[in-house]
């Protein structure tokens, strides 16, 4: 059974340094490598050895040592911040929900495993990877706290019935059914949604005439016949 690693590995650079002396050169390795749980915890460190194993793992143990916690908004950090170490100008700024890690060489490893997936960063100076990830870390270290800041997580989103996620907008012109699901303005008016073609039709009442009774033929009655002329 292999044992769950606390911290997610990543070698940023590996270089090939040799020092002359008196009897010849000697070779050595430097290793660069950044590690972090993906939870806010990250740190940078570097090893040199005579083998490429032995440089990493005491880069290893050299970034547990300088480890830092990352305060974050969300999915992404609180507030912009820029810095200038060495010959390295970094540049990082938040970003809303869905952009991802848009960032490039050294910088993104040391944000992936920070935890961060919503931010915007760029390397304004050198492409020194070395100095770039030296760099990123102290610029988180500028971050602040803010505990006003609330972000809503997808948990309490969900938990929100769909009546409250979905309002209607009292602005909308025309229905789904009508309009296509859009807000139809004055300039984007369709052929057929001219003004005045939608609407009812007023029907104007006429005032009722008066109606005078027709006067019905009164029959005249026949006086009877008396008896005695039916006699005569």
């Amino acid at each position: 059974m292999r044992e769950v690693k606390e911290f997610e590995e990543e070698v940023i650079q590996i270089d090939r340094v040799t020092r002359v002396v008196k009897g010849g050169r000697r070779l050595r390795f430097r290793a660069t490598v950044v590690i972090g749980n993906k939870k806010g915890k990250v740190g940078v460190g570097i090893g040199k050895s005579t083998e490429v194993t032995g440089a990493i793992s005491k880069a290893i143990a050299n970034a547990k040592k300088d480890m830092i916690e990352v305060p974050m908004a969300g999915q992404t950090i609180t507030h912009k911040v820029s810095i200038k170490f060495k010959s390295a100008k970094i540049l990082l700024m938040p970003a809303i929900p869905g952009t991802g890690i848009k960032a490039g060489g050294s910088v993104r490893k040391v944000i992936e495993l920070a935890g961060i997936k919503d931010i915007m960063g760029k390397c304004l100076g050198s492409p020194n990877r070395l100095n770039n990830s030296q760099a990123t870390i102290k610029a988180l270290m500028k971050l602040k706290k803010m505990p006003w800041l609330k972000v809503e997580t997808p948990a309490t989103a969900k938990e929100q019935p769909a009546a409250a996620q979905r309002r209607p907008n009292p602005r909308r012109r025309f229905d789904n059914k009508r309009g296509g699901g859009q807000n139809h303005g004055p300039n984007n008016r369709r052929p057929d949604q001219s003004r005045g073609q939608n609407r009812p039709e007023i029907k104007k009442e006429t005032p009722a005439t008066p109606v005078t009774p027709v006067p019905t033929a009164v029959k005249e009655e026949k006086p009877q016949e008396t008896k005695d002329k039916k006699e005569e």
